[in-house]
């Protein structure tokens, strides 16, 4: 197997391609390379005005140096190798939305430092039980998830209990699965 393009290479190509400078841009879209990245390296440092970040679809299996990333406020990681949340502390402060789609991630752990998230797409992981998925309560501004094709969803979904369990955890959300939720105080307003 060929070695994966270096993150170096990846916004040098993307510079070259947007003509713009990878130290003032506020998006850049590193999605898809080929070779896929393979790995997050210091040059994601030369990132300083970056607000969204896109690495999806590549074979990045670790989320690491993000630490030059100040100003970040969505990522986008789906499609990728990512087993863990490890690695997201240094963005905590900053990041609102966490778009992890189709991964591998089974264990929730880390997610909780996370204070500013509002948005968690992690559709297609492998998470399988209520404990892990307890673990987002500690995301005080978590409005909207998605979180289908996870074992424990899919079970639920099944069992014609998903979004009552949900919304019994995550009383604050205002979408699961991208269908609003309606409160029932809400609707008993409008009888």
């Amino acid at each position: 197997m060929s070695k994966g393009t270096s993150l170096k290479d990846a916004v040098a190509k993307w510079s070259e391609k947007t003509g713009q400078k990878a130290s003032e841009a506020t998006e850049v879209a590193l999605y898809c390379q080929y070779p896929p990245l393979d790995k997050l390296d210091a040059s994601l440092n030369t990132l300083v005005a970056c607000t969204k970040l896109s690495l999806s679809t590549n074979m990045i299996e670790k989320i690491t140096n993000l630490n030059g990333l100040k100003n970040l406020r969505i990522l986008s990681m789906g499609r990728n190798n990512i087993k863990s949340f490890a690695g997201l502390e240094s963005v905590a402060d900053t990041l609102e939305e966490l778009w992890i789609s189709y991964n591998q991630i089974e264990k929730m752990k880390g997610v909780g430092v996370l204070k500013k998230l509002k948005v968690l797409y992690m559709s297609n992981n492998k998470v399988k039980d209520w404990d892990e998925f307890g673990k987002l309560t500690d995301l005080p501004q978590l409005i909207e998830l998605l979180f289908v094709g996870n074992p424990l969803e899919e079970k639920h979904s099944a069992d014609g209990d998903w979004r009552d369990q949900v919304t019994k955890r995550l009383p604050r959300l205002s979408k699961l699965d991208g269908v609003p939720i309606v409160k029932q105080e809400e609707e008993e307003d409008e009888s």
